[in-house]
């Protein structure tokens, strides 16, 4: 007699039970990568095998065989180790319908650029092609979020529906329910066809896969191990198939057919599996009459879904924030390298557009660098409760060296593109000439660092000038206190100018050039106190005191003890703070949430499991840094440089070095710190408090399209964070203006709360609600893959930056892209 309880729930109407069987890819997690690729290869290889013998009538069982490709990455695996002859019979079992391929490359965070994206999400209909095939299909699987381009990138890519397996593990899906369709209109007034998918081995917990029977999502009663008896594994199933249905009932679902995911044994990573079939068939045997399980492809769901009426289908506009991209923030320096190599490698292509320089195998190769690091696996699966294991120490370093990989052929192509363009390498008597180029799309002005090599830096005492060669003018510029030489130039999209540093005679220097013994406008008196207020700078000049540094166009006051507490525009005639800020720009807030016995692995994990969506647990200690010292270290023609020192819980040092320009609205702020090693769920923020009023709209620059957070965003999505690609921009459209907030190296933004609540979902916000914004720069708060310890020396760069006359989001995106990308400048 069964000790399984009987189920009292069941359908009422006849169902179809679509089973799309696939592998969820994880680039890791439960193996060596490398590891992991032949494991995918060689799924294929059985794949085609089951395949072939169903269809030459060997196996009539597995005749309903139907395998998904869930990633085109381990198709390209399984293709550059593949004979001949497999790889016939591959395409063959695609175009017969057992196997299919979708149009996703790989889960990935939200870390691509649009470029990448596209790049990715052609490579399977671009093989498909090959063979007279076409891919109208893609799925993603763990995740729960992507970019608004996202959806652009798979229609340009002639791809029209996209099946989301969502995993709410700290995350949750939108729309407020799951398995529901949608069309996901894109900026441009497109429309994807979206399935808002359950878990991608939901199949497993309602019994489809012979012993591998999950308990990990099905909350009931009945206890049992993963690989039960045949008798009490089919009992369960038969419980929980039912009363699944039976839910949807009454859940008013619409269809009468319902797609699950499953995997053929119950993990990650998994191979196929016939007993899928065979199980599916005797359940049809047996209870088919009621309910049909019939296995399928992303390809058949869509077209079944594509029969009902559409018409009452919702449209939904705006982007889908991830979850889940939080994990860039616990490798952060790596993200920052990765950051870098993807802007160096914009760089490439637009000064080689041809591949004249670079071959485009070269380029391809830095670009699947990049994508292996923005693939969503985050390390080994123990990393945080045994960081000492060598198997996540191993993964650590292999994962973290797909950001070096992408570094180094980035800058290698880059190198080599600015060679073709006459870069002198090192030899004796080298010119000190100088190209510096813009390759972005929009005109800046910026300030360029002129490289000098150690025994050349003699010429920085001595008199000097630095001539623009295409008119002789005489540019301005200024040394740094690391003996390299600052210039200011404005470039048109696509314009380089030659500079030449030479010295001159002391007799021919301009009045500016030479020693002054003592000026006559310094606000500094005899006993050394400067405490005078200033009405203003003196024009052309930026002026230092103990409680504010000042330019034509900008003046930032600070108190100690608070830290800055006024970023006052003067062309508007206004502080550029938001007046209801918690935190002063670039403080860092620290956040940790103790356990009770750090000697228990158990405990250390158990805390961070319990965190759910906040990110953190009820009794989180937060500390916010305290300005304890400020300081002028240089001050010219071009620039002042202040350092602010902060105290801080978490960190034995935290600075701030914030560079003003002179002639231009224009700050620069390197934040450098040294992070204490701590085995605690951690969170660090760099508080980011900026506004240009009420009216104002805050942007923020996502893959492929500028969004407006909390507002250009899915109904129930994520409010608390979002990942950006160049920065964030308030966009006053009245009159013209924006203030573009630059960062390159910290992708994350917190936006929510905080405080650990209950968290809210977008349109639950309040009326006339606004985000906050910081940047998430460190966290390590997951209990499973993330990097146990962020402790570390690190310097993250921001740039805050007053616009005028932007008419469009689109200009404001350009302009955050020159700043981030910068001038390039080599020696000639």
């Amino acid at each position: 007699m069964s000790a399984i309880p009987k189920n009292n729930h069941k359908p009422s109407r006849p169902w179809t039970i679509y089973a799309i069987h696939h592998s969820h890819t994880d680039i890791g997690y439960t193996e060596r990568q490398e590891r992991i690729e032949q494991y995918h290869v060689d799924f294929i290889r059985q794949a085609v095998k089951i395949s072939e013998a169903a269809h030459r009538g060997e196996r009539p069982d597995w005749k309903p065989f139907r395998w998904t490709c869930e990633t085109f990455w381990a198709v390209e695996k399984f293709l550059e180790s593949a004979s001949a002859e497999e790889q016939e019979a591959f395409q063959q079992a695609v175009l017969r319908g057992d196997i299919e391929l979708s149009g996703t490359y790989l889960n990935m965070t939200e870390l691509p650029d649009y470029d990448l994206l596209l790049r990715n999400h052609s490579k399977a209909q671009q093989y498909a092609a090959t063979f007279g095939h076409h891919i109208d299909s893609a799925m993603t699987a763990d995740i729960n979020g992507y970019s608004w381009g996202y959806a652009s990138s798979l229609l340009e890519n002639n791809i029209q529906h996209l099946f989301s397996c969502i995993h709410t593990h700290h995350g949750m899906y939108p729309l407020g329910r799951k398995q529901t369709p949608f069309w996901w209109e894109t900026p441009d007034g497109e429309k994807l066809l979206v399935w808002n998918g359950e878990h991608y081995m939901f199949g497993n917990e309602l019994g489809f896969c012979p012993d591998a029977l999950g308990k990990y999502m099905a909350r009931d009663e009945i206890q049992h191990n993963l690989m039960e008896p045949e008798e009490l594994h089919n009992e369960i199933a038969e419980i929980r198939i039912n009363r699944y249905l039976w839910n949807l009932e009454q859940e008013e679902y619409p269809y009468g057919f319902v797609p699950i995911m499953v995997s053929g044994l119950g993990t990650d990573n998994a191979s196929p599996n016939s007993d899928i079939a065979t199980w599916i068939a005797d359940w049809n045997a047996r209870y088919g009459e009621q309910i049909t399980i019939q296995q399928t492809t992303l390809t058949e769901f869509f077209s079944v879904l594509k029969q009902q009426d559409l018409s009452g289908i919702p449209v939904h506009r705006g982007d889908w924030p991830d979850w889940w991209t939080d994990g860039v923030a616990s490798t952060a320096m790596h993200t920052q390298i990765y950051r870098d190599a993807q802007r160096t490698l914009r760089k490439v292509k637009s000064l080689d557009p041809q591949y004249q320089a670079v071959s485009a195998a070269r380029v391809e190769e830095a670009a699947q660098a990049l994508t292996m690091y923005a693939e969503h696996t985050w390390g080994y699966h123990s990393s945080v409760w045994e960081p000492w294991h060598p198997q996540v120490q191993m993964l650590e370093v292999r994962k973290q060296a797909y950001a070096a990989q992408a570094s180094v052929l980035a800058h290698r192509a880059l190198d080599e593109t600015l060679a073709a363009r006459g870069s002198a390498l090192l030899a004796p008597h080298r010119a000190l000439r100088y190209e510096v180029i813009n390759t972005e799309p929009r005109e800046a002005t910026l300030q360029v660092t002129l490289p000098l090599d150690s025994w050349e830096m003699v010429i920085l005492d001595k008199q000097y000038e630095l001539i623009d060669e295409a008119d002789g003018s005489n540019l301005a510029c200024q040394p740094t206190r690391s003996l390299q030489l600052v210039t200011e130039l404005t470039l048109a999209p696509g314009e380089s100018r030659k500079l030449l540093l030479r010295q001159v005679d002391p007799s021919e220097a301009s009045p500016s050039q030479r020693i002054m013994t003592a000026r006559n406008i310094a606000s500094v008196a005899a006993d050394g106190v400067d405490d005078v207020r200033k009405a203003t700078a003196p024009e052309g000049r930026i002026v230092f005191s103990s409680q504010a540094v000042e330019s034509d166009s900008l003046r930032i006051e600070w108190q100690e003890g608070v830290g800055i507490t006024a970023w006052y525009d003067k062309q508007r005639d206004a502080d550029l703070l938001d007046p209801e800020r918690k935190h002063a720009p670039f403080t860092p807030v620290y956040e940790v949430t103790p356990a009770a016995d750090l000697s228990d692995a158990q405990q250390v994990v158990g805390a961070r499991s319990r965190m759910g969506r906040n990110r953190k647990g009820p009794n989180v200690q937060r500390d916010a840094g305290r300005l304890s010292q400020v300081k002028l270290l240089d001050n010219g023609p071009l620039f002042a440089l202040v350092e602010f020192v902060f105290e801080v819980k978490g960190m034995s040092y935290y600075t701030l070095h914030v560079k003003m320009y002179t002639q231009q609205p224009r700050v620069e702020v390197g934040v450098r710190f040294h992070k204490d090693s701590v085995w605690l769920a951690e969170n660090v923020y760099v508080a980011l408090p900026f506004t240009l009023g009420a009216d104002a709209e805050l942007y923020a620059d996502k893959a492929g399209s500028p969004v407006r957070p909390w507002v250009d965003q899915l109904p129930y999505s994520l409010l608390d964070y979002t990942s950006v690609q160049e920065g964030l921009f308030w966009q006053d459209a009245g009159q013209g203006d924006v203030l573009a907030l630059s960062m390159p190296d910290t992708p994350l933004v917190q936006l929510g709360s905080l405080d650990p609540q209950p968290r809210l979902l977008h349109g639950m916000q309040a009326e006339g609600s606004r985000p906050s914004t910081y940047a998430w720069i460190l966290t390590n708060y997951w209990e499973t893959n993330f990097k146990a310890t962020l402790g570390g020396f690190y310097e993250f760069r921001y740039a805050v930056e007053a616009l005028r006359g932007i008419a469009k989001p689109e200009q404001a995106v350009q302009a955050l892209h020159a700043s981030t990308g910068g001038f390039t400048v080599h020696r000639i």
